[in-house]
């Protein structure tokens, strides 16, 4: 039994640049309910789906409460467990609620600020191969340098989700 459940396509969503949180012209992508997680492990289930798909440098923890982006790299959220709110693209992008077995692609630069989740809200990220993350914050400065290092991030080779040629490889 596989899973990831079949035929999954992701919702793209774009967010446009709001002066302080850069975003990013590729859309960020939502897998609603597309990993299996009630085998119970479901951080581990999330983790070996997205190492056998080349990503890495795993982390486990929630998505901060204050709003930030990375400007050096894509990331990848699993929601292993519980549910959020979200709101994604900054303080004029778009609140989601997300839970158990979603998955969310940002593409670097992509603001997001968790506004309330449950108790047990676990979600196990992961980046693909290159530069470390980088943590920030929306000011004028950031932003600045921001525009500058977005361009220069690699392009996946493969979806967290769905491998080599998944849609994530064909959106962006």
């Amino acid at each position: 039994m596989s899973i990831v459940r079949e035929k999954i396509e992701p919702v793209p969503i774009v967010f446009t640049d709001d002066g302080l949180v850069p975003n990013n012209p590729m859309p960020f992508l939502i897998y609603k309910g597309a990993v299996v997680v009630d085998r119970g492990h479901p951080e581990e289930t999330i983790e070996q789906l997205f190492a056998a798909h080349g990503w890495g440098a795993m982390w486990r923890n929630g998505v901060f409460d204050f709003l930030h982006y990375h400007a050096t790299v894509h990331e990848v959220l699993g929601v292993a467990r519980g549910h959020a709110r979200v709101r994604f693209g900054g303080d004029k992008g778009k609140e989601l609620e997300i839970s158990a077995g979603d998955v969310a692609i940002l593409p670097a630069g992509t603001g997001h600020q968790r506004l309330a989740a449950t108790s047990d809200f676990s979600v196990a990220g992961a980046y693909p191969p290159g530069p470390p993350m980088d943590l920030q914050r929306p000011t004028p400065e950031n932003h600045a340098r921001a525009l500058k290092t977005i361009p220069k991030v690699e392009l996946p080779t493969t979806d967290p989700v769905a491998g080599e040629g998944g849609p994530l490889v064909r959106l962006w």
